[in-house]
């Protein structure tokens, strides 16, 4: 191990690992939204994915071999609750094997209990915009963490409630396809869903939008209690994708960016921080007002700017919550940029430990290539290259990279 002075050192017992979402990766599932809107045409098929619902175990030996000590899982909510109020033990079982083996590979298992996709009897009766969809969704977490609770000691609600609402009730890329009026005019690189040619334009989704941002947060609240009740002792929170806005020297420019930060992070954490034990952060994106500044381009679309990590923890800090990074990865196919842009995260996320921030894991998006929501299997993050034709797994000399820093839990310049 080095002893240099330059080396950026992270505290003992740190968490180094990767994250996946379970409709992403493990294919076969057919009752919820996104399953049947890929059907009608309006976003990519999926089909198999990555077959991780069988391959699970020698995935996670890939993990193992990459000195990963911590992996992020979601549950699949359609799998567990297939008809409202039935739970399926089938599906728990699978579950709990799963988290057996990390276990047996002593990998920390991190939990998110739900990801984005809906069961179709939740999503055909209104979804997010029913009334009585926060009790229904806490619900289903109690169940989850009764079941799994001896088996994983960390939990997260919901995965980017902000993404979510956006996606689905302001610019229809995502189901349930709503639209506001004019939105496009306003560009988000990497969003775009170029499968699906029917929305719901209208301007009753902005609305509709901001009501559903109150009721993931109410579902948030109330499913933080049904954990506690269930999993007793439980570390439970949130993950939450952080759109960094910044500014030029511009006062008007400064403005905008708070203001942006204030909707896009503070509103939400606003309401939820007194039922959070710690903060998942995902961070991906930033947008600076008055940057006349060219950037390099991941194969989103998204300027290569992994510096943004730093400032993105330290818009947290405030709440004054043990910080997890759940999410930081780059699409990159041909593996060209994917080493450095890790480095400069880890190395962004130590500036922020420095400044105080209470950082106390990494997670690389993502372990494996994988289904990345509209872009179907176009888009590569993963640090092991996944041909969904064979399902044979290829580890991306980046993951090397990762392995080492892994190792000497620290970075050298």
């Amino acid at each position: 191990m080095s002893d240099r002075s330059d080396t950026k050192k992270f505290p003992e017992g740190f968490y180094w690992g990767a994250a996946t979402s379970s409709f992403q990766t493990e294919g076969g599932i057919e009752n919820m939204d996104w399953a049947k809107y890929a059907r009608e045409g309006r976003v990519p098929e999926i089909g198999n994915a990555c077959d991780f619902y069988n391959r699970y175990e020698s995935d996670f030996d890939i993990a193992k071999q990459l000195g990963h000590n911590c992996h992020r899982i979601s549950i699949e909510w359609s799998r567990i609750e297939p008809v409202e109020g039935t739970f399926d033990e089938k599906e728990i079982k699978h579950y709990l094997d799963v988290l057996a083996a990390l276990r047996a590979r002593h990998i920390k298992p991190f939990i998110t209990i739900w990801h984005f996709t809906l069961p179709l009897w939740f999503s055909e009766s209104g979804g997010f915009e029913r009334k009585d969809a926060p009790e229904i969704f806490a619900r289903y977490c109690g169940y989850v963490a009764k079941k799994l609770g001896n088996d994983c000691r960390h939990f997260a609600t919901i995965n980017e409630p902000l993404p979510y609402a956006s996606n689905g009730w302001r610019r229809g890329t995502w189901p349930p396809f709503k639209k506001w009026p004019g939105i496009d005019r306003i560009g988000v690189p990497g969003y775009k869903n170029p499968h699906s040619s029917k929305h719901d334009v209208s301007w009753r989704n902005i609305l509709r939008y901001f009501r559903v941002l109150k009721q993931l947060a109410k579902a948030h609240n109330l499913a933080y209690d049904e954990i506690k009740k269930n999993a007793f002792g439980a570390e439970v929170g949130i993950v939450h994708h952080v759109v960094l806005f910044h500014a030029n020297a511009n006062p008007i420019n400064k403005l905008l960016a708070w203001f942006m930060n204030w909707h896009w992070t503070h509103q939400l954490m606003g309401r939820i921080h007194h039922k959070c034990d710690s903060i998942g952060v995902n961070y991906y994106m930033h947008k600076k007002f008055g940057d006349t500044a060219t950037y390099e381009k991941t194969d989103m679309g998204w300027d290569v700017y992994p510096e943004g990590l730093c400032n993105a923890l330290l818009l947290v800090k405030r709440y004054g919550k043990p910080v997890w990074v759940a999410e930081a990865g780059v699409a990159d196919a041909a593996d060209s940029i994917r080493a450095d842009y890790i480095k400069r995260l880890i190395r962004c996320m130590h500036v922020a430990m420095e400044k105080g921030v209470d950082v106390r894991g990494f997670m690389y998006w993502s372990l494996l290539d994988n289904y990345e929501l509209a872009h179907g299997y176009t888009k590569k993050f993963g640090l092991v290259e996944v041909d969904f034709k064979t399902q044979e797994r290829k580890i991306r000399p980046s993951a090397y990279v990762y392995k080492e820093i892994i190792e000497h839990n620290g970075l050298v310049d």
